[in-house]
């Protein structure tokens, strides 16, 4: 998965600005003196949260993205050169660094959720949205993708949206989930076939009493 980036493009902000000087002060303080450039990876949840939070919102809505003005504030913060704020940025999947829907809706289409059906959960995804897996709604609502494994092989198939995971879901749950989202109601994160978490569909059949 390779995410958007185009540090010049006509949509970057010319500056950032951290709201919550505080909690910015808190997250360089978890580092020693000198280790600063530690504090990088919050710093960047932290903006892309804001931007998300602002975006929510906004007509038309976005979700949460990091654009290269604060990036460029964060090298600032702790001491290093932009480049070195631009290689974690790039590297790690979960930061954004191109406008995305207020929903990112992250489709796991790894081996267990792809035996499982996820073919059938991104066309049903696509058909509700009108588009195709990696495009975004011109109402800026839904961005949506395709990902590697995000861990929940248990309850596969599986997809992320925001910071919530959605299990056990079939073409029914997935529009399900996308109809009451288009409402502004975000509908109750995990399994969706009423299953505990990641305990067998059957239920508990081992250590139910204690001996």
């Amino acid at each position: 998965m390779k995410k958007k980036l185009e540090l010049n493009a006509a949509y970057q902000p010319k500056t950032f600005v951290f709201h919550d000087e505080k909690k910015v002060a808190e997250i360089i303080s978890r580092y020693p003196a000198g280790r600063q450039m530690s504090a990088i990876m919050p710093l960047l949840d932290l903006a892309q949260r804001q931007v998300g939070e602002e975006g929510a919102n906004a007509s038309p809505p976005y979700g949460g993205w990091i654009p290269r003005a604060a990036m460029d504030k964060i090298a600032e913060i702790v001491g290093v050169a932009p480049m070195k704020v631009y290689e974690v940025a790039t590297f790690y999947s979960m930061y954004n660094l191109a406008p995305v829907g207020k929903y990112l809706v992250q489709v796991c289409t790894t081996t267990p959720c792809w035996l499982c059906g996820s073919a059938k959960i991104v066309e049903a995804m696509e058909k509700n949205l009108g588009l195709h897996c990696g495009e975004s709604t011109k109402d800026g609502l839904f961005t949506t993708m395709e990902v590697e494994c995000l861990g929940a092989c248990a309850n596969a198939p599986m997809v992320q949206i925001n910071d919530d995971f959605y299990e056990d879901l079939t073409p029914e749950s997935m529009n399900s989930i996308l109809d009451s989202l288009k409402k502004g109601v975000v509908p109750k994160p995990g399994p969706q076939n009423g299953r505990n978490k990641a305990e067998a569909v059957g239920g508990s059949c081992t250590l139910k009493k204690v001996v």
